[in-house]
């Protein structure tokens, strides 16, 4: 398989687009056109994770943190990240980060944590950005209306609230005359045809804009496929980083914390906070999120459950009056290679594809 096809279906669930502007998310090494037959998720992408993926005849690594994050000059044997990127490209192994914008997106990281604490009426804990909407209209041929409105519908097109599917369809007649060197689907060479054609309407996000088109091209029967898009004043849905939710019960922050500690398959977190306060409003920011306290502290939150907190931070939290729940940054983050793994197979059952967990840099002693 291809791999812009594979990359292509992640950006259609996962924009590259939701990704904060220092982050390196997307393609890091390789090329769209290799093939792919053998996958491994992994959280980083580091010398364990390249050593598992040559004893495994990986092609693609996709990996939550980028394997490059700052600008690099030279790529040589002399640096272990030049060794691990030699290493990469000599044995023709691609790799692919998807990190904030995993992070942000619905269904990624933090509603994936929201879920395994099983948190109800999720909401953002911060916007980060509104998403801005277009609206693509489609002329087709009667005869593959419906084949384009699935096209649509499947790409992440007609989304509106706790609706899918929405479009509009209205009949017209086409025209257009074939020139010499086109190869028409309907009519002769050099004559006005006049074809009974729908125009379907839709509104898509404009990070899916790519993904809908290239899908809507392969299912309409035209050579040259018309279509127009329009950027719209009206906003999609609010985007953010973290997410705030409340338990099925109150309960104390000590039960919390074995809670936390069961469901992320932990032997340890830190608390900061009294463990016999009552909680049942609870913020989540996987990976480092200690830079939201204020946020959960509006939001109405009791306790932060998030990791990579430093002290100061931990007594800016006491002073503000929420509670602290430091699951770590490998802690928050580990089940991404499962998750991603889970999300893949669903769709791609002709290519195997396995979940590298990794370990912790940390231990506890």
């Amino acid at each position: 398989m291809r791999l812009k096809e594979i990359t292509d279906y992640i950006e259609s669930r996962y924009s590259l687009e939701l990704a904060y502007e220092w982050d390196n998310v997307g393609l890091v090494v390789g090329s769209d056109d290799s093939q792919i037959k053998r996958v491994m998720t992994c959280l980083d992408a580091d010398r364990a994770a390249i050593q598992k993926a040559l004893s495994s005849n990986v092609d693609l690594i996709i990996s939550h943190h980028p394997l490059i994050f700052k600008g690099i000059t030279k790529i040589n044997s002399s640096t272990s990240k030049g060794q691990e990127l030699l290493e990469l490209i000599r044995n023709g192994i691609n790799v692919y980060c998807m990190h904030t914008n995993y992070d942000i997106a619905r269904e990624g990281l933090n509603d994936h944590i929201c879920e395994l604490l099983q948190l109800r009426a999720t909401r953002l804990l911060g916007v980060t950005r509104e998403q801005q909407l277009c609206k693509i209209a489609v002329y087709v041929p009667k005869s593959h209306e419906d084949s384009v409105r699935e096209a649509l519908a499947s790409s992440g097109a007609g989304h509106i609230g706790n609706y899918d599917s929405c479009t509009f369809g209205s009949s017209g007649i086409g025209t257009f005359r074939p020139l010499e060197g086109s190869k028409p689907f309907i009519g002769a060479l050099n004559t006005i045809e006049k074809v009974e054609e729908v125009k379907i309407e839709t509104i898509c996000p404009r990070e899916n804009i790519k993904a809908v088109l290239e899908r809507v091209i392969r299912a309409h029967p035209y050579e040259e496929p018309a279509y127009d898009i329009y950027e719209l004043i009206n906003k999609g849905q609010s985007q953010g980083i973290g997410r705030v939710g409340t338990l099925e019960k109150r309960m104390k922050l000590s039960e919390l914390v074995q809670e936390v500690k069961a469901r992320l398959e932990l032997d340890s977190v830190r608390v900061c906070g009294n463990l016999d306060m009552l909680v049942d409003n609870v913020a989540v920011v996987g990976g480092s999120g200690a830079e939201f306290i204020a946020d959960a502290v509006k939001a109405g939150a009791q306790v932060l459950i998030t990791g990579d907190v430093k002290y100061h931070q931990a007594q800016e939290a006491l002073e503000r009056g929420i509670a602290i729940v430091d699951a770590g940054h490998y802690g928050t983050e580990k089940h991404f290679s499962k998750m991603m793994k889970d999300f893949l197979e669903a769709r791609y059952g002709e290519i195997s594809i396995e979940a590298f967990e990794g370990k912790d840099v940390f231990e506890c002693v």
